[in-house]
C-alpha cells in the first residue's frame, strides 16, 4: 500500500531502456526477415521444379518457344509475388533485390535454379564502425562475410532442385499390385 503513493517510480529505468530495447527489437526483427526469405525461396522453388516438371514439353519445337518464352516467365511472376516483390512494404522489409529462374536441361535431369537477391539490411547502428575494427582477431572471415551481408552487398539465396526429364508422375493402380489380389 506504501508505494501506492510514490509517483514516477520507474521513469528513469523506462527511459533508459527504451531506445536500446528499440534497437535490439529492430535488429530481430530483420534476422528473422533472412530467416523468412530462406523458408519462402524453398517452398517457391518446390513450386517452380515441380510445375516445370508437369507443364514443359520433350519436344523441341515447344520447347525452345513455349517453355522459354512463356511457361519460365509464368513461373517467375508467381514465385515473385509468392516471395513478396508485388508487395511494396513487403519488398522492403525483406530488403529485396531481384529473383530469377534458371532451367538447365540434361538427358535426365532438369535442374532448376531460384536465385534470390538482396539489398543489405543496413542496420545503422552496426554499419557505423569500420569493418576491420569489428572483425579483427579472433572472429575472422565469417565475420567479414555477415558485415559485408549487413551493411555493403546483401545476400544471394540459390535454391537448387532436379525433376526427372523423362517421365511424368504416373498414377498407381491399385489392381496392379499384389494387395489388392490378396483381398
Amino acid at each position: 500500500m506504501r508505494f501506492m503513493n510514490k509517483k514516477g517510480q520507474a521513469t528513469t529505468e523506462v527511459v533508459l531502456l527504451f531506445p536500446l530495447f528499440l534497437i535490439l527489437t529492430l535488429f530481430i526483427i530483420k534476422i528473422y526477415g533472412l530467416l523468412i526469405i530462406v523458408q519462402k525461396s524453398e517452398i517457391a522453388s518446390f513450386y517452380a521444379a515441380r510445375r516445370w516438371q508437369l507443364e514443359s514439353h520433350h519436344a523441341a519445337k515447344y520447347s525452345q518457344t513455349w517453355d522459354e518464352n512463356f511457361l519460365k516467365r509464368d513461373i517467375e511472376d508467381k514465385v515473385k509475388t509468392y516471395l513478396g516483390f508485388k508487395n511494396y512494404s513487403t519488398r522492403k522489409f525483406l530488403s529485396l533485390r531481384k529473383v530469377t529462374v534458371n532451367v538447365e536441361r540434361t538427358n535426365v535431369w532438369n535442374i532448376i535454379n531460384l536465385t534470390v537477391e538482396t539489398y543489405p539490411p543496413n542496420l545503422p547502428f552496426l554499419c557505423r564502425y569500420d569493418k576491420r575494427v569489428v572483425c579483427k582477431y579472433p572472429y575472422g572471415q565469417a565475420c567479414f562475410r555477415g558485415y559485408n551481408f549487413i551493411c555493403e552487398s546483401g545476400g544471394k539465396i540459390v535454391v537448387t532442385k532436379n525433376v526427372p526429364s523423362r517421365d511424368r508422375p504416373i498414377s498407381f493402380l491399385m489392381q496392379n499390385s499384389d494387395i489388392s489380389k490378396k483381398k
